[in-house]
């Protein structure tokens, strides 16, 4: 989102950037970004709070907590914000665009409220999102929820994935067996209100996500592809950008990189949400270590749920780390993919984080743990085919071969696939590409006003 919003002020947009205040606090202790935008005249920055307190770990399993919290405490404050015409205190010009996370329902009637045109930016991928809006149809189908037998089986309710997701493709909140359930019924609440915005931005290309894209078309008036966006927004500036991170990086690992081979090194990395067990970090730890691979792994800060204390390390996997491996508690991403001595990548398939190793050609073993991640780890293999889906286990055996598969067996089988796909995603943010195009298109139609707010 802080990636769309520097290109919009790169294209003469006054951009107030609603962060809650807990976020706002992270981003001043791991990173300049504050300094970083004061260089945009037509930029700003505000807070609301988030209603949680300091200690909670706000990671991926209170995810439905953070949002009803944050929708208790900070809606008010928002609804004002708009109802009252002002978006900024110190600009005092009115509001004339709403961007809003897809996740954000309320934003539809705060829009609607007071007239102004609203667009949503889904952080998710478009084939996870594309799920979500089939999820009456496959409820209806009685496809949904999905029970523990028949995994394998193919869907045959999400119209432009046929052939493609099977039961546990789906996202995760798909496998409850109550359908009262708080996720899914936030996100059947989505459903709803999505399709009422004047429009929705994908961080995505064409080539990527071409069919999904044209089935979203028929739930939205325009569709707006500008991914994608770590390097569009690469293209635009002549200096980096800053770090957008809620982690402090440790940069100590470029060096580390700087020493491997090429192609030698797989990344390790959950991302900012996810967790996993200590029963889990093991079994990764082995199959590492038993690869016989070079690895670079992140372990971010409260990530391991029961690591009360320290962990003892078998003397094996201590050994073998310290032959092969780097860990460290938080990495600068995109720098990491792009080094030459890494791989091939060990996700979570967060959207972004696949974004990421498409663009810097690395291929993807893909461990799925939240909503979309489930769906992207599988277009990974089934329909782009530049990794390997890994869902629904974490076994030490299972691990090392798919390591050995991604960097060994058929390395240059993967790193052709991705090498071709990383060229597409680069030509698409250049001059002439698709995602340039819609990126030109949404400015336009934000500073001329062309978004009808009238609904049918």
């Amino acid at each position: 989102m802080l990636k769309l919003a520097e290109l919009l002020c790169l294209n003469h947009i006054q951009v107030t950037f609603l962060n809650t205040e807990h976020i706002q606090t992270r981003f001043k202790n791991c990173t300049d970004n504050e300094t970083y935008f004061r260089k945009y005249p037509n930029f700003r920055f505000q807070t609301v709070p988030d209603g949680l307190p300091e200690g909670n770990p706000r990671n991926g399993d209170q995810v439905q907590n953070q949002l009803e919290s944050m929708e208790a405490s900070a809606v008010p404050i928002f609804r004002e914000m708009v109802r009252t015409g002002v978006c900024d205190p110190v600009w005092g010009d009115p509001m004339s665009c709403i961007i809003a996370d897809g996740v954000f329902t309320f934003a539809t009637g705060i829009a609607e409220e007071n007239d102004v045109p609203l667009l949503y930016f889904d952080t998710l991928s478009p084939c996870g999102f594309w799920t979500y809006m089939c999820l009456p149809k496959l409820i209806e189908a009685g496809e949904v929820p999905v029970g523990d037998d028949n995994l394998d089986e193919i869907i045959t309710n999400a119209p432009g994935m046929e052939g493609i997701i099977r039961r546990r493709d789906l996202p995760s909140f798909c496998r409850t067996q109550d359908l009262s359930d708080r996720t899914m019924q936030r996100a059947l609440k989505e459903t709803k209100h999505i399709p009422l915005a004047q429009g929705l931005i994908f961080n995505t290309f064409y080539q990527l996500d071409a069919p999904v894209l044209s089935q979203i078309l028929k739930i939205s008036p325009k569709i707006y592809a500008i991914g994608p966006l770590h390097a569009l927004l690469n293209t635009r500036l002549s200096t980096e950008t800053t770090s957008n991170s809620i982690w402090k990086e440790d940069k100590t690992c470029i060096s580390w990189l700087d020493e491997q081979p090429v192609r030698s090194v797989i990344y390790v990395s959950i991302g900012s949400l996810a967790v996993m067990t200590k029963e889990q970090l093991l079994e990764i730890w082995h199959g590492l270590v038993n690869s016989g691979s070079r690895f670079l792994w992140v372990r971010r800060p409260g990530s391991i749920l029961g690591l009360d204390s320290d962990l003892e390390v078998p003397l094996e996997l201590a050994r073998g780390t310290e032959e092969r491996g780097y860990i460290v508690s938080w990495a600068p991403q995109e720098e990491c993919l792009a080094h030459p001595a890494i791989g091939g990548f060990l996700t979570h398939s967060g959207w972004n984080s696949t974004l990421e190793s498409i663009v810097a050609g690395k291929p993807m073993i893909c461990w799925p743990h939240l909503v979309d991640q489930q769906v992207n780890s599988r277009y990974v293999e089934k329909v782009w085919k530049i990794g390997l889906d890994m869902k629904d286990t974490c076994d030490r055996v299972v691990i090392e071969k798919m390591i050995r598969e991604l960097m060994e067996l058929k390395k240059d089988e993967f790193s052709q696939k991705v090498e071709e796909m990383a060229k597409l995603a680069k030509a698409s943010v250049s001059e002439g590409g698709s995602s340039l195009a819609d990126l030109n298109r949404l400015i336009e139609d934000i500073k001329l006003m062309k978004i009808p707010t009238t609904r049918n």
